[in-house]
C-alpha cells in the first residue's frame, strides 16, 4: 500500500523512490544508521514559525539550526512550531516531514552545508521512510532559499560528530568526516 507522500511522488513524476526502515528513521542518527550513510547526509526538515507564518528549515543531520540565522532569512520572531502547527502547515507529523509536497505553500529554507554532499536522504512523510536525492534537486523541488542556517563552531553549542560511531571509518562528509573531540564520552559531565 502506498502512503500519501509516495502517492504525491508518483503523481508528480519526479523520479525518487522511498525506502522503508521498520526500525525507524525518526532522528538523524536513526536514519543514518538505517541507510548506512554519514549523519550529515540526513536532511532534518524542521518546522518553525517565523514572523507569524510556518516555515520549513532543511538542515544537515550533523548540524543544529541557529534560530537567529533562520530569523534573518525568514523573519523574526522565530519559534519552534508545535505538532499541530507542523501538521496543519505541512500535512505531516514531526519526525516524518518531507522537504516538499506540503499541504500548504510553506516557505522552505535550506542550509548551505547540504549542498556539499553528492546525495542526501530526506524524510518521506513517515518516521520510518526516507528517500535519496541530489542536494541541488532537493533545493529545486522544495523551492528553497539557501542560507547559512547552522550554529557555528566556537559558539558554545554542542556539535554532533559527522558519522555515527559504527560508520566512523573514513571521511565522507564535506568536513572531512572528523569527529568532534570536545564531545563528552560516557561518564563525563555535560554541563
Amino acid at each position: 500500500m502506498m502512503r500519501r507522500f509516495e502517492v504525491w511522488l508518483a503523481d508528480s513524476g519526479i523520479g525518487v523512490s522511498v525506502k522503508h526502515f521498520p526500525a525507524g528513521t525518526r532522528t538523524a542518527v536513526d536514519a543514518a544508521v538505517a541507510v548506512g550513510c554519514d549523519v550529515g547526509q540526513i536532511v532534518k526538515s524542521l518546522v518553525f514559525v517565523a514572523a507569524g507564518r510556518p516555515v520549513v528549515a532543511l538542515v544537515s543531520g550533523a548540524n543544529r539550526l541557529d534560530e537567529s540565522r533562520l530569523g534573518a532569512a525568514a523573519g523574526r520572531p522565530v519559534t519552534k512550531a508545535d505538532a499541530e502547527v507542523a501538521r496543519s502547515a505541512t500535512g505531516y507529523s514531526i519526525g516524518g516531514v518531507p522537504p516538499f509536497g506540503h499541504a500548504t505553500d510553506v516557505p522552505v529554507f535550506m542550509d548551505r552545508d547540504l549542498l556539499g554532499y553528492q546525495v542526501v536522504w530526506a524524510a518521506a512523510g513517515r518516521p520510518d521512510s526516507v528517500f535519496e536525492i541530489d542536494p541541488d534537486r532537493l533545493r529545486e523541488l522544495s523551492d528553497a532559499t539557501v542560507a547559512d542556517l547552522k550554529v557555528m563552531v566556537g559558539d558554545g553549542q554542542l556539535h554532533l560528530p559527522t558519522r555515527p560511531a559504527r560508520y566512523a571509518s573514513g571521511p565522507t562528509s564535506p568536513h572531512g568526516g572528523e569527529v568532534n573531540s570536545d564531545l563528552p564520552t560516557s561518564g563525563e559531565a555535560t554541563n
